[in-house]
């Protein structure tokens, strides 16, 4: 009876040994380590990290004969970086703005200096603001002055949610700025202007196209330049893209999620993941989605994409993500001023 029970306990013992191991990617059916890694990124990345992931995979392969699982997230950079903070799993963040994996770092999941970790200040791509129109751009929509017009339905994420949304807010201001002698007051009732033309706000950037490319809605949307130029391939001869005077050059930042990688021993992967978004191949990747590659020579292929000649402020000319975060975006401050009036 006693060797009866001692093997019952033995059995009873692999059966959790074996379940440990599967719930901790610890080894596959092959007896090869399985290996998993989840990307945490913000809305209109979809497309870009699905051809991206595929490529990688193939690259990590070949590099180590090993497969790899590549598990996405997408949401409101904004609410994606809080998701993280409150638990979200994620190995790496590609998030669309420094700020919101400064707030990562803040809560001690990512280790200080991450933003000198990877080339260009952790930013392997860039991007930029535009307006999305309809064809044949009825209301004749040119730059930031015609969205505050009578009768302008604009769409438009939403700056507490959405990172996109909050360069959209500062490319606008700033144009305000250049055209009213740098006058803080009237800068500040000219985005009031444009915010009450905003009849849609969308918590994320890809749910603000979607609002305006499949429902129908609005006369423009502020968009990532990629988002509009996917919508144009995406729906040929019903849509048109208006390069404003005044727009910004949007910087979305990637970083390891420390604490995480280090607990699920993806460190390592985690750093050739990130790493392989400068290849030759990923800037390529990047370029043929709508993305501005930072290596300069692939980006000059994508001349016909791209107007690489028009004058982009940057996040500098704020003072940084904190100072821009402290003035326009926390609680109580200028947008909430504008939009709770």
């Amino acid at each position: 009876m006693k060797k009866l029970i001692k093997v019952i306990s033995l059995v009873f013992a692999l059966v959790i040994c074996a379940s440990v191991l599967s719930a901790c990617g610890g080894a596959s059916s092959g007896g090869k380590k399985s290996l998993k890694l989840t990307n945490v990124s913000y809305d209109p990345t979809r497309e870009l990290y699905q051809k991206y992931n595929e490529a990688f995979a193939e690259y990590y392969k070949s590099e180590t004969g090993e497969e790899v699982e590549l598990v996405q997230s997408h949401g409101g950079s904004g609410s994606q970086a809080r998701s993280v903070i409150e638990g979200a799993d994620a190995d790496v963040v590609t998030l669309a703005l420094a700020h919101d994996i400064t707030l990562i770092e803040q809560s001690n999941l990512i280790e200080s200096g991450w933003i000198d970790e990877f080339a260009n200040d952790s930013a392997p791509y860039t991007s930029t603001i535009v307006f999305l129109v309809r064809k044949d751009n009825p209301k004749n929509l040119k730059d930031w002055d015609d969205l505050i017009k009578d009768g302008v339905e604009i769409i438009n994420p939403d700056p507490k949610s959405s990172g996109g949304a909050c360069w959209n807010f500062l490319a606008a201001w700033q144009y305000a700025l250049n055209n009213n002698n740098n006058d803080e007051d009237k800068a500040k009732e000219f985005v009031t202007k444009l915010y009450e033309n905003v009849t849609v706000m969308d918590s994320g950037a890809r749910g603000a196209t979607t609002t305006f490319v499949e429902n129908g809605q609005g006369d423009v949307l502020i968009a990532w330049e990629n988002e509009a130029i996917n919508s144009v391939s995406e729906y040929p001869g019903e849509f048109e893209i208006v390069t404003p005077s005044v727009s910004i050059l949007a910087q979305p930042s990637v970083a390891i999620v420390d604490a995480n990688a280090d607990k699920n021993g993806t460190q390592e992967l985690a750093k050739q993941y990130l790493e392989y978004l400068y290849s030759d191949e990923a800037q390529q990747i990047i370029g043929e989605s709508g993305y501005r590659p930072s290596n300069e020579k692939i980006l000059k292929t994508f001349s016909d994409k791209f107007d690489l000649d028009v004058d982009l402020i940057t996040i500098n000319d704020f003072g940084g993500w904190d100072a821009a975060y402290e003035k326009f975006f926390d609680d109580g401050a200028i947008f909430d001023e504008i939009y709770n009036g």
